[in-house]
């Protein structure tokens, strides 16, 4: 039997982690807020947010009043029976959207791998076995199952996994004409992120959002949109869908949902939802207590008027300091986004080197993202203070300044 009780470091993870992941060679052990500390103390001012995870920063009251709440009272009874907090979250998801019904898992790809699969089902029980062609599209991002990562539309995640799902087609982003070309009476579903993530935070535009609607209504296909990343107030609504007036019939959601504690949610209509069986689908941890009790806590947190006007504010802050960092340095082409889902993408002579300004603006402590490798993303907490937006801003000069000086 291996013992090893010394203590745990960065070397650490090379010896023990699968080898799939590149962490930054900190280790961050508390934070509160919009600040973390790493084993030696250091402070950082964090705009990665877990990845549009940490919505309400770390350790917000309500969630961990709700998570000690929870754990002193029920932990998981699996789903051979139900509980309180995962029905209580079901109903305010109901009342707050379009939807239904809601199907709960533990991530964003298990959200999508039931969409996926419900997508499908609905269209060969109600209307043919061949109507099963999902279309999505390139540079997308839809998790990590075979499945999923097969409709994400980016091969360097899908190949080398041997045969992949068939029936998936992938055209342009917001090129309605591409998607008529190739949308037809064997389509099932139209799969698209109204803003693409992964994909260099690009906005759908809304001509495009409302064309996929009237397509999947005239082919009788569903229009399936993945709000894993963008959802949850993310966008200064409490789903983006609801900026541009274009209704799903089956969305899913994740990161957010729980500020931290793994928990995703797939949202649709009653009528979609009857073609499900007991045992069509199914998960162990879904709609575990815990964690419905936590993002019940955060849901009622961030669908406050309040909370959700101030993202624009805190969006208007970010832009005008990437826009004055531009004015100095002229490092981007463009700042894209919306609320404080943000990209900034870089000049062609940066290109290939997001990950350098990610890295630079942690040894001036700060926290940041790359959405791709041209692109440097902002998914901060959406009550991120002002102050700190103002000094995590100029941390980011600061690491911008050292990105040119090093290799202009």
């Amino acid at each position: 039997m291996k013992t090893d009780n010394s203590a745990v470091t960065r070397e650490t993870f090379d010896q023990v982690i699968l080898p799939v992941y590149a962490p930054a060679q900190f280790i961050p052990v508390r934070g509160k807020g919009s600040r973390v500390w790493d084993q030696d103390g250091k402070e950082y001012i964090d705009f990665s947010g877990g990845i549009a995870v940490t919505a309400l920063g770390h350790c917000h009251p309500a969630l961990v009043a709700a998570l000690k709440q929870q754990g002193e009272t029920l932990w998981h009874t699996s789903n051979v029976f139900t509980n309180e907090p995962a029905l209580r979250l079901a109903r305010k998801l109901i009342n707050a959207t379009f939807a239904d019904r809601v199907f709960f898992a533990n991530s964003g790809g298990e959200a999508n791998e039931a969409a996926f699969k419900l997508a499908r089902h609905y269209a060969i029980t109600r209307h043919s076995p061949y109507k099963t062609k999902i279309i999505a599209f390139h540079n997308a991002f839809h998790g990590r199952t075979l499945f999923t990562v097969t409709v994400g539309g980016q091969p360097k995640y899908s190949d080398g996994f041997g045969p992949k799902p068939a029936d998936i087609v992938h055209v342009p982003f917001n090129d309605l004409a591409a998607v008529k070309a190739v949308m037809d009476d064997h389509t099932c579903a139209v799969v698209v992120e109204p803003i693409q993530g992964e994909g260099g935070i690009t906005p759908a535009t809304p001509e495009f959002l409302q064309g996929l609607r009237d397509l999947c209504d005239q082919h009788q296909a569903l229009l399936v949109m993945d709000e894993v990343q963008c959802g949850m107030g993310r966008t200064g609504k409490l789903f983006t869908y609801m900026h541009y007036g274009v209704l799903p019939d089956i969305l899913t959601t994740a990161k957010a949902l729980g500020g931290g504690f793994p928990v995703s949610a797939m949202l649709t209509t009653e009528d979609i939802a009857s073609v499900m069986k007991v045992g069509t689908h199914g998960t162990t941890y879904g709609g575990n207590p815990l964690a419905c009790a936590v993002a019940e806590a955060a849901l009622d947190v961030i669908n406050q008027p309040a909370v959700l006007a101030g993202i624009n504010e805190r969006h208007e802050r970010y832009v005008s300091a990437l826009q004055a960092i531009n004015d100095k340095y002229q490092v981007f082409t463009e700042v894209r986004g919306m609320g404080l889902l943000i990209g900034a993408e870089l000049q062609p002579r940066f290109h290939g080197r997001a990950r350098e300004f990610l890295h630079a603006s942690a040894e001036h402590g700060l926290m940041i993202l790359n959405a791709g490798p041209d692109v440097v993303r902002f998914a901060p907490s959406l009550v991120v203070e002002f102050e700190d937006i103002d000094q995590g801003m100029a941390r980011f000069e600061q690491a911008v300044a050292q990105v040119i000086a090093a290799k202009p």
